[in-house]
């Protein structure tokens, strides 16, 4: 954050209040993914008793669970996603869903806490703070004279109702998915029978009311018609007769345009309007946008890798179950990696002084690697492996908006 102090100043007050914030947020997450961790880890041998509906009877070496064979290393597999996922352990998620059932108000807020997808929340959040610290980094005098008595609970109330919309959008896929996440997905909460649909609703209604109604009452009706435009998409998404996650191509639009466009945009406006500051697109807005809609079509692409089994089941077209997971990889692959290049060729060919070169040229070509290196370890036939180097593409999309701060 430039402070315009004098020359001998500027480029550390430039990197180390963004570093600081990103690294305090970054080691959130972590614990978030401790607590999640402490859920427990799955015994390699273990039996799989999800819950009394679909459970595993061990009969004659045989596994039998949620209507097929073999769970027993599908479920195995699911360690491997990391913060992705969440790792668990059969009989302890048995023991989560009897104490819900039983009405704990610790394990209902557990079962929510997984409801929201966190891996999800992650995303948000980062994008966030980064947003936030790039409007203030851009707009001269912000650091300076910040009014946190004003702006921050204003910041917290912003934050509150994105995550609202995130619950909301995850939170309605699970209640119309919960045959699909059987098969797929079967941890996750109204699957397992740790959240009833019920509560879900509840949830659900509760969140898509409360954070519209934070947004019309507190922030510009520009913002609230954004807000509700990714409410609606990621509705749509989810309820029939839309559908359209149906649609592998409007389903990567519809996830593309949240969180890619709607969300960097989105954040970047509220705070130059909060602190006064006229929004203009700047090189750096407009270079994130672009690349983290991108970025978020890949995802939309590359999540549908591990569910193929389940997908088929269900007569839900992806491009994975239509050209095959190896094939989709390697694309998604190379679309990364055509984006970090645009990235360092924005750099390099941009206005002189639009970006800090050292993070947008050797940041994204560290990235890079990172991706072609994981992309080489990848086995295509394990699912195991699919969901590691699923894992690994959520991990470069929140590093890149640690780079977002520094670009």
């Amino acid at each position: 954050m430039i402070f315009r102090m004098n020359k001998m100043t500027a480029k550390k007050s430039y990197f180390s209040p963004s570093v600081c914030i990103l690294a305090w947020t970054m080691t959130l997450i972590a614990r978030a993914d401790a607590f999640q961790s402490s859920i427990g880890t799955l015994p390699r041998h273990s039996p799989i008793n999800v819950h009394r509906s679909t459970q595993t009877s061990m009969n004659r070496g045989r596994d039998v669970s949620l209507g097929y064979t073999g769970c027993n290393d599908r479920l195995n597999s699911c360690l491997l996603m990391g913060s992705v996922e969440g790792d668990f352990d059969a009989n302890i998620l048995n023991k989560n869903v009897e104490e819900a059932q039983a009405g704990s108000v610790k394990a209902l807020l557990r079962a929510f806490y997984k409801f929201c997808r966190p891996h999800t929340i992650r995303g948000t959040i980062l994008a966030s703070f980064a947003g936030t610290i790039r409007a203030l980094i851009d707009t001269p005098g912000a650091i300076a004279n910040p009014q946190w008595a004003v702006r921050l609970p204003k910041a917290l109330i912003g934050m509150v109702a994105l995550l609202m919309g995130n619950a909301f959008i995850v939170g309605i896929n699970q209640i119309y998915d919960v045959e699909i996440d059987k098969m797929n997905k079967p941890f996750l909460p109204v699957a397992s029978g740790e959240l009833s649909k019920k509560l879900a609703w509840t949830a659900v209604l509760a969140c898509g009311t409360i954070g519209p109604a934070i947004v019309y009452n507190f922030f510009p009706f520009l913002l609230f018609k954004l807000y509700m435009a990714g409410w609606t998409l990621g509705a749509i998404y989810s309820v029939p007769p839309f559908r359209t996650k149906k649609n592998p191509i409007l389903a990567g639009l519809t996830i593309a345009t949240v969180r890619g466009f709607l969300l960097n945009f989105g954040v970047y406006y509220a705070v130059k309007d909060a602190i006064g500051s006229s929004f203009s697109w700047s090189p750096k807005v407009a270079f994130i946008a672009r690349f983290m809609t991108v970025f978020a079509t890949v995802i939309a692409v590359t999540k549908d890798l591990p569910d193929t089994e389940g997908d088929k089941a269900n007569q839900i077209e992806t491009f994975a179950t239509q050209i095959g997971v190896d094939r989709i990889a390697k694309g998604a692959s190379l679309c990364l990696v055509a984006n970090y290049i645009g990235a360092i060729a924005t750099g390099i060919f941009a206005k002189a002084g639009s970006f800090n070169l050292v993070p947008m040229i050797g940041g994204h070509l560290a990235l890079a690697g990172a991706l072609i290196f994981h992309y080489l370890k990848l086995e295509s036939e394990s699912l195991g492996s699919i969901k590691t180097y699923y894992k690994h593409i959520w991990d470069l999309f929140y590093l890149e908006y640690v780079l977002y701060t520094l670009i």
